[in-house]
């Protein structure tokens, strides 16, 4: 990956060029944008905005990302060696490059540095259990915005602990007695946790001891302000919560403040048309409001545009199975500031990067 100090405007010209000759069948109102916060930065945001009136087909839409996969963590099969993870689930990235696995059932978060071929425990690791040093079935983690602590959801003990990244030994419990399923963090750096066992999703302040709930809390259900067995949650600039409603086959929208969510993704019953989902886990949403979805039990990745009653299939949907251009139960997702896609693909033990054309 280009150093800050090459992607000059040069680059960004050249990356504009590549992407209007892929998207030349795009109707007006469509957009692809390339946005650079200052000259001497990374790209910051990549928008893959495609309206439900464009013309652009499957094959143009994964044309814009390597449709083989390159394995930067894992695949070794299934295992507790540094090299190895063991039904993964989330994944987060800091600012150099450098990825944190819910290596779930290693009871572990490991560290991944950027081109690296084996990974670090910078959390538990030391066999499931309940002391401060030790992690039962994390599924979730993210770097607070001081960059200076885990915040990890420890599903078996039902808290979220904190852990510092600077050789830390042991954690410190933030929020307990909660069924947390995933988290995530806005840009304010409140907390958004998803209940599997409440159905629903809080935002805590740090220290909280109740949070503030923002999406379901109605009972389980398919209602429209409900939820069944919530999983991953993301948060786009107008602080609207983003539900993978794991049950329900959909995703939700739940916007500031609101009653109730609208269905922005699936909600069609399970299946694999291009207008449904089959238990969708990891989400991102982009600058434009499109939403990229890890299909679990269809083994691909669908980017949905905003208002769309469809998504297109970028990655995957070849059939489960081990191959570059294959996923088995894709988990969590991360999109980076250049486009590229990382996928936790758990049944393969592995994280896959699909590189941005």
């Amino acid at each position: 990956m280009r150093q800050e100090n090459d992607f000059n405007e040069i680059h960004i010209h050249e990356c504009q060029t590549e992407l209007n000759r892929l998207t030349k069948g795009l109707t007006e109102s469509s957009k692809i944008a390339l946005q650079q916060e200052e000259s001497n930065s990374l790209i910051s945001k990549i928008s893959i905005h495609v309206p439900e009136s464009s013309v652009l087909d499957s094959d143009t839409c994964n044309s814009l990302w390597a449709q083989d996969g390159v394995t930067i963590a894992g695949g070794k099969g299934v295992g507790n060696d540094l090299n190895q993870l063991f039904r993964p689930v989330g994944i987060c990235m800091d600012s150099e490059q450098t990825i944190y696995i819910a290596d779930t059932e290693n009871y572990r978060i490991m560290e991944w540095k950027y081109g690296a071929t084996k990974g670090k425990i910078v959390a538990g690791g030391h066999g499931p259990g309940t002391k401060m040093n030790q992690l039962n079935r994390a599924v979730d983690v993210v770097i607070d915005k001081e960059g200076k602590n885990l915040i990890i959801c420890d599903q078996g003990n039902r808290r979220v602990v904190r852990w510092s990244r600077q050789n830390g030994t042991s954690g410190h419990t933030i929020i307990s007695d909660i069924d947390c399923s995933r988290l995530t963090m806005d840009n304010n750096g409140y907390l958004y946790i998803s209940d599997r066992e409440k159905h629903e999703v809080r935002r805590w302040k740090m220290n909280d001891t109740n949070g503030t709930l923002v999406a379901g809390g109605n009972g389980k259900g398919d209602k429209l302000n409900q939820l069944d067995n919530p999983t991953f949650v993301a948060i786009d600039d107008d602080n609207s919560v983003y539900v993978s409603d794991w049950n329900n086959h959909r995703i939700m929208k739940w916007m500031q403040g609101a009653k109730e969510g609208i269905v922005v993704a699936g909600g069609q019953g399970k299946g694999n048309s291009r207008a449904q989902l089959s238990n969708p886990q990891g989400i991102v949403v982009d600058q434009s409001g499109s939403i990229y979805i890890a299909d679990y039990t269809n083994h691909r990745i669908m980017q949905w545009p905003k208002d769309a009653t469809e998504g297109f299939v970028i990655i995957g949907g070849n059939e489960q199975g081990e191959e570059s251009n294959q996923l088995n139960r894709p988990m969590g997702l991360l999109l980076d500031d250049e486009g590229h896609l990382y996928v936790v693909d758990q049944w393969n033990a592995r994280v896959q990067i699909f590189h941005f054309n």
